[in-house]
């Protein structure tokens, strides 16, 4: 989304609604925590279309209220933004996937295969790959914590199940060369598939054919197991 008159009046109108007043029409008051979310909603809206460094004032602005109300509901700037990361990035995390990959009975190219058919289409969106690319120009806050929930909930099932797939069960920290191989995999799908369209607004082959995105996903899939066997880590059994 560019930064148009347009796009500002489209969130002014989604992010009033409801509570804040209409010409004409009584103001309902909203509780605090109805308040409370109305900012949210309208703070990641904000950040993704204008970045991180936008000030507090504008949104403050954009949402209608006094400045003052805005600091009352969240007193810093990074209390807002480590909200945002909650709702926007974090949030999105389902514990469902982690049980999927976790299921030893079901094979290893089948499970990726349906972990990243769900995963994707629920973060691939433009605020959520916006704000992760506006924070990490910033301040680096919410990659930072996104790639520790990647590191720690999903690369490490990742790495487990390519090694499985390879005849291994080894235990040992990723070598470099895997560490580069599950960037490939997880990276190129985000960049392919979210990045180059939603953020530099350009189009794949393919895009919009649901089919077509599922054997690009599955190609990356295979691609990833088919390379693990010569990047098992050396003097490891494969049995």
């Amino acid at each position: 989304m560019v930064n148009t008159e347009e796009t500002r009046a489209s969130v002014r109108t989604r992010v009033r609604s409801p509570g804040l007043a209409v010409r004409g029409a009584p103001r309902r008051r909203l509780g605090a925590l109805e308040r409370e979310q109305q900012i949210v909603d309208g703070a990641t809206d904000f950040f993704a279309r204008r970045g991180l460094e936008a000030q507090m004032r504008e949104l403050a602005a954009e949402l209608g209220i006094a400045h003052t109300l805005l600091y009352h509901y969240f007193p810093t700037k990074r209390a807002l933004i480590e909200r945002v990361y909650e709702q926007t990035i974090a949030g999105r995390w389902d514990a469902r996937w982690e049980a999927l990959l976790d299921d030893a009975a079901l094979p290893v190219e089948d499970k990726l295969l349906a972990f990243y058919r769900e995963y994707l289409p629920a973060i691939l969106t433009p605020d959520w790959l916006r704000i992760l690319v506006h924070s990490g120009l910033s301040d680096g806050l919410i990659p930072t914590r996104y790639f520790a929930l990647v590191r720690e909930k999903l690369f490490p099932r990742l790495l487990r199940e390519a090694r499985r797939s390879a005849g291994s069960r080894s235990r040992a920290k990723a070598t470099p060369r895997e560490e580069a191989a599950l960037m490939g995999l997880h990276g190129g799908l985000v960049y392919h598939l979210g990045i180059w369209p939603l953020v530099y607004q350009q189009t794949y082959a393919g895009q919009g054919d649901a089919a077509l995105v599922d054997v690009y996903i599955s190609d990356r899939i295979r691609g990833f197991l088919a390379q693990m066997p010569e990047l098992l880590p050396p003097g490891r059994s494969r049995n």
